[in-house]
This record gives structure tokens, C-alpha cells and sequence, in this order.
């Protein structure tokens, strides 16, 4: 396993040939190692990492996870895997063999992550630390996979933080309709109402176009199947989050009206294109702005996704129900996110089942039926 002089430049060189994995042999070249052993240890390290063995260095193991993501995940996904990858993992064990990464490392690496502070004594939040330990997993069962690795040491030393907020902030109507009388300009108005009364994703809002707005037997829907996402400072219209992301679901008609004459504003305007012309952070600078200026809490634009949740629930709709209008791929992942709003459900289905064995069983007045009915009550009481 030579290394060669660059003579030249006064660095050094590997040269080697290699089969990939479709048996074709071809031939390898790195340059502009200060060293000759740095030279040969890439090429050792690189022919290690195509063996399959877990005696590979980790960053090789994160090279092969990261080009094995990209083909299998959308783009603002894979780029938000490998920035927490490259700022928060590969820094700390950088200099390791995967083989050499033991559960009482990934125990101390954890408590690193949970003992953080920030200049202004901020820790990481639940969420963030429950993501960057699964992101560790992943990478560790890659090389179970593939690498023979005999266990993940994440596996042993457990998890920590949580799959989802307990700080999930939720505006009521009466605080959402003090918000929205601050906010002036048409179009942020219409997307603030469009978030709240319909539940949908950010990115799923700023995808839309005035063809998805649709008046049908009188009725009003709204087609949500795509999402619109910015990588890389490239505007990218993506298919949503999953399968069940694609969805037709109700809206009030006032909302169908306003965005109706909103889109008569624009100039130029064809049905096919995006409604909303700003990027999620102008949504978040507005949503801070007008909240001040309401003297209501702070929330995240994520956040009004949560309330019309609430709002459903208080509304007693099911979790089955409310799973499908968010366009949830699980109930499950609805019910780990709003379980915590169904308090006192139990005595309440105690209630409706005595109730029904004196009056009989009901059919159910549809969701849609009742949103459009509980968006004409709020019209008639706010005017909107």
C-alpha cells in the first residue's frame, strides 16, 4: 500500500485500484496529504469502509450513511439530517473507530447534550435532544446493517428527551380573532386564517394556488398535495410529508371568499400559481410582530396547527377524525401529540355511554358539517 511525492506541490498521494459494489474495477486518487501515513490511512480507511467491517473510522461510516440518506429522503430533510450530523455528532467522536464506541461513551455524549447551556443559560429542548439521540441511533444501526456491527451502543444506553413539546402553546378562539384584527396586510391575514382554520402544515400553506380552492355542492375545500419548501436558497415545490399529507378537507366559506378576492389583487395572477409570494420566515416575524402588538403570548407558527387541533377537540370530535384532517400518517402520532388535551375522556365516554342506553345510538353529525356550522356561529359573532 504505497504513497506517493508530489514532488511539485510537496504533499502526498494514494493511488490504488478498487471493485464497487457492481464489480467493476476502478481506480482511486487522493491528493494533498501533508503526510505520507495520512495518505496511506485514507486509503485504508476507504477500503475499509467499502469491506463492510465496523473497525471503519466514523467519519467514514457517516459518509456512506449520508450518501445512503440522500436517495431515500426528501431534500429539506437530508439537508437538516446532515447539518445536525456535521455541527452536533461527527465533532465528538471525529476521531473513533465505530467498533471503539461503547454505551458508556453514548451515556456521556447524552449527558453532554442535556447539561448545555447557551450564552443566555438556554437548554436544548426535549424535542431537540430526543432528535439528536435518534439521529445517533440511525447512524449506529447503519453500521449493524451494513458494517457488522454486532450491537448499537445507542440501544443500551437508552434514550433522552421527548418525541414531542410539553411547551406546545395553543391560541383559543377569543385569542386568535385579538391577533388577526392587528394583522393589516392582506395577504398575511389570509395565511394566518388559512393556518388556524384549516390545521394545515407551513409548508403546505405556502405551496397553494387558487386552484385549490374549491366550491363544490355547496360546499368549500381545500386540496392540499404538494408542499413548498427552500434548500439551499432554491425554492422547491416537493410532494407532501406523506401519503395521508394528501388530503381535500373543509374550510369556512369566509375563507374561500377572502382568498378569492385576495387573488384578484395580484397582478397578473393565474390559478396555477403560488397564492402566497413570502417564505416561513416572514410568517414568523409577522405572527411575533402582531402578538405584541395584541399583548398575546408568543407562539410558533407551527403552533396555530395545535390550536385548530384544540379547537377540534374541544369541538368533541375523535382522534380518528382530527388524525385525517391533519393529514397524519398514524393516529398514533396524533394521539402521542394530543393526548394530553383529552383529560378528562374517559368520564366523558362513561357519560355518553349511559346516555346512550336511555336514548339510543345517533348518527354522528359529519366533521365538515360541523366546521362549516361553527365557522358560520363565529361569523355571525366577529363580523369576519
Amino acid at each position: 500500500m504505497p504513497a506517493y511525492k508530489d514532488e511539485k506541490r510537496k504533499t502526498w498521494y494514494c493511488s490504488f485500484y478498487f471493485t464497487d459494489w457492481t464489480g467493476v474495477r476502478k481506480k482511486k486518487k487522493k491528493s494533498g496529504f501533508k503526510r505520507e501515513k495520512d495518505a496511506k490511512q485514507w486509503e485504508t480507511d476507504f477500503l475499509k469502509s467499502l469491506g463492510g467491517k465496523s473497525d471503519i473510522p466514523f467519519p467514514a461510516l457517516v459518509e456512506n450513511y449520508e450518501k445512503f440518506s440522500k436517495t431515500r429522503l426528501k431534500p429539506t430533510t437530508y439537508e437538516g439530517k446532515v447539518w445536525t450530523i456535521d455541527s452536533k455528532i461527527l465533532p465528538i467522536f471525529k476521531n473513533m473507530r465505530v467498533c471503539d464506541i461503547t454505551p458508556l461513551m453514548i451515556q456521556k455524549w447524552q449527558d453532554s447534550l442535556i447539561d448545555y447551556r447557551d450564552e443566555k443559560g438556554k437548554a436544548y429542548s426535549q424535542t431537540y435532544l430526543k432528535t439528536l439521540n435518534n439521529q445517533m441511533s440511525a447512524i449506529m444501526n447503519h453500521a449493524v446493517r451494513f458494517y457488522g456491527l454486532a450491537t448499537n451502543p445507542c440501544s443500551v444506553s437508552g434514550s433522552i428527551g421527548k418525541s414531542h413539546a410539553n411547551d406546545m402553546k395553543i391560541w383559543t378562539l377569543d385569542d386568535f380573532e385579538q391577533f388577526i384584527g392587528y394583522v393589516q396586510e392582506p395577504g398575511d391575514h389570509l395565511a394566518f386564517n388559512v393556518l388556524f382554520w384549516s390545521g394545515i402544515r407551513e409548508g403546505e400553506l405556502l405551496a397553494l394556488t387558487w386552484d385549490d380552492f374549491i366550491q363544490k355542492d355547496g360546499a368549500y375545500w381545500l386540496n392540499i398535495n404538494k408542499n413548498y419548501a427552500v434548500v439551499k436558497g432554491q425554492e422547491l415545490i416537493l410532494t407532501p410529508k406523506n401519503e395521508s399529507s394528501i388530503r381535500v378537507i373543509v374550510i369556512p366559506k369566509f375563507i374561500f371568499d377572502e382568498a378569492d378576492s385576495y387573488r384578484k389583487m395580484l397582478y397578473g395572477y393565474k390559478g396555477t400559481d403560488r397564492l402566497f409570494y413570502f417564505r416561513k420566515s416572514h410568517l414568523l416575524y409577522q405572527v411575533k410582530k402582531e402578538a405584541s402588538a395584541a399583548d398575546l403570548e408568543h407562539i410558533r407558527i407551527h403552533d396555530l396547527r395545535h390550536s385548530h387541533a384544540s379547537m377540534l377537540i374541544e369541538m368533541g370530535y375523535n382522534i380518528l377524525v382530527i388524525s385525517k384532517r391533519l393529514g397524519h400518517d398514524r393516529v398514533q402520532t396524533t394521539w402521542d401529540t394530543y393526548a394530553h388535551l383529552y383529560p378528562d375522556k374517559e368520564s366523558i365516554l362513561g357519560s355518553r355511554l349511559d346516555q346512550a342506553k336511555v336514548e339510543g345510538i345517533t348518527t354522528n353529525v359529519p366533521m365538515e358539517e360541523a366546521v362549516q356550522k361553527f365557522a358560520l356561529q363565529v361569523q355571525a359573532q366577529y363580523g369576519v
